[in-house]
């Protein structure tokens, strides 16, 4: 079984803060004295790394032609044959440190028609297990203490990927009717999962993301989040703040900044806790299962 605690924040909408969040749990973990990897499949766009102010570095590896192999090669056909020719060097490669305590492996360009390549495998287990065979064989011996995936807003096969591989999913919701229906549609597409391919993936993690509690509204809906999912919701909700916004523009999270806003305090705390709050449950949580489902 794998040593690392996985998980991945998922949500099938866009710009609810998935990117935002793992960037941010990822470091709270990293400061509770674990040993980090984050991996970006949210898009070519690179908003993870970006968090981090490696970006350039990323870009200019692309221009040159010096970005193989990527995170899209490790779904292909080929990748144990480049693994075993590369040796060491070809997961290394992947991955990026960065300075605030978690090393990262980065999107990349053919993530754009890996979705339509992952659907033209035949077999279903083969199509989305993919990920899960890399992190097992490749990431697994390396002794990371947490993996965190960062999804596409979109279920597609890169996200099934994902999700196969990370088997807990944490949903960061704004307050609202729409997130709401959301939460509820994920929750179906993960039983969903589980009946059809035999692979036990839970909401693990309810995450409410900026909330503005002087609102009457955002109170009620806190409320409401916490009566539908009480396994899996989690009271440290991330307040609304624009230093976090600033700080990502920057190529920073909240934890590097020296002197934060009131609101950017209150998201590291409400951050730290969460991280401790999601080591507890996955750490004590059953081994996910995965039995005789559909394969095809």
């Amino acid at each position: 079984m794998p040593r690392s605690i996985r998980a991945c924040t998922f949500l099938d909408k866009g710009g609810t803060g998935k990117t935002t969040t793992a960037a941010h749990l990822g470091v709270a973990l990293a400061e509770q004295g674990n040993d980090v990897l984050l991996i970006d499949l949210a898009g070519k766009q690179g908003d993870l790394v970006k968090h981090f102010g490696r970006w350039e570095t990323v870009e200019r590896q692309i221009a040159e032609d010096d970005d193989w192999p990527n995170i899209s090669t490790v779904f292909q056909d080929q990748w144990s044959a480049i693994a075993e020719k590369l040796g060491d060097a070809a997961v290394e490669g992947l991955i990026l440190d960065t300075d605030e305590g978690v090393d990262l492996i980065p999107a990349h360009p053919g993530l754009d028609s890996l979705d339509a390549e992952l659907g033209n495998i035949d077999d279903a287990h083969d199509r989305y297990s993919r990920l899960d065979t890399f992190l097992d064989e490749y990431i697994e011996p390396l002794g990371y203490d947490a993996i965190l995936i960062d999804l596409p807003g979109l279920t597609n096969n890169v996200s099934y990927n994902g999700l196969w591989a990370a088997r807990n999913v944490i949903a960061p919701v704004e307050m609202g009717p729409f997130e709401s229906e959301q939460a509820e549609a994920l929750r179906a597409d993960l039983d969903k999962i589980g009946a059809n391919f035999g692979v036990d993936v839970r909401l693990a993690m309810v995450l409410p993301n900026k909330v503005d509690t002087r609102t009457k509204l955002a109170e009620e809906y806190l409320d409401a989040f916490e009566e539908a999912y009480p396994d899996a919701f989690v009271s440290s909700h991330v307040p609304v703040s624009q230093d976090i916004r600033n700080a990502a523009e920057s190529g920073r999270t909240a934890f590097a900044l020296e002197e934060p806003s009131t609101t950017a305090a209150r998201a590291r705390e409400a951050f730290l806790e969460t991280a401790a709050t999601l080591s507890e449950r996955l750490e004590n949580a059953e081994p996910a299962a995965t039995t005789g489902g559909e394969t095809a």
